[in-house]
């Protein structure tokens, strides 16, 4: 069936002038951006079957190439795909910009889509000012997180560059379990100790996964 076969009142374009764009499923809203389909299935369809095959969230993970494998959805639909995403994770950072942290979870929503490959530990710290804004954030390390790796001469150089307050490691844990190892609190010890001398708090350090965090505050182990 094509879009022009399906009632004018049920149609997504009319649909959403009349109700809304809430009143439209996820599909439907994709279908409206890409707006035409292939000879042998309409664009609503496609979108069906892309997000039944990946999934909403997953759409933002995928390449170019991996959007094509879908039958309807060509170079070009795929790049309209891809820069829905990337408007939407510049829209994410552009609302954190200065955020006030408060707790561990404004650490962990100012980190989604900051973690370039989410498959390989990283090492961030953010630089806080008095204030507790985030200043702005810098990778310090990727790979499993050891104290042979971080050295505080390099992390609180480029805090006193920043003239941060203070600071805020986070991490994330690939496996999604964000217990802290052994390591993490080796290194989360030596942090604290130089900032204490230096009078450049380590106020956090906050393991993250895709869906939880831990936080060493909250749980008294700073």
């Amino acid at each position: 069936m094509r879009i022009h076969d399906i009632d004018p009142d049920n149609r997504p374009r009319e649909r959403f002038l009349r109700s809304g764009k809430e009143s439209l499923s996820p599909a439907e809203l994709l279908a409206l951006i890409l707006r035409s389909g292939t000879a042998g299935l309409n664009i609503i369809d496609t979108c069906n079957k892309l997000i039944a095959e990946h999934g909403l969230e997953r759409l933002a993970d995928l390449s170019i190439q991996e959007l094509q494998k879908t039958p309807g959805i060509g170079e070009a639909k795929a790049m309209q795909i891809a820069a829905i995403f990337e408007l939407q994770r510049r829209l994410h950072f552009a609302r954190n910009m200065n955020l006030k942290v408060k707790g561990a979870r404004d650490v962990f929503e100012y980190m989604k889509g900051r973690i370039p490959d989410e498959t390989k530990e990283h090492l961030f710290v953010l630089f806080m000012s008095t204030k507790n804004q985030i200043l702005r954030h810098e990778t310090i390390t990727i790979g499993t997180l050891t104290a042979s790796l971080i050295h505080p001469r390099e992390i609180f150089k480029a805090a006193i560059r920043e003239s941060a307050h203070s600071i805020i490691l986070v991490h994330n844990h690939p496996s999604g379990d964000v217990q802290p190892s052994n390591a993490d609190k080796q290194v989360t010890s030596i942090l604290k100790k130089a900032g204490d001398l230096l009078q450049i708090e380590l106020l956090d350090h906050v393991v993250v996964g895709r869906d939880d965090w831990f936080s060493f505050r909250d749980h008294s182990l700073l």
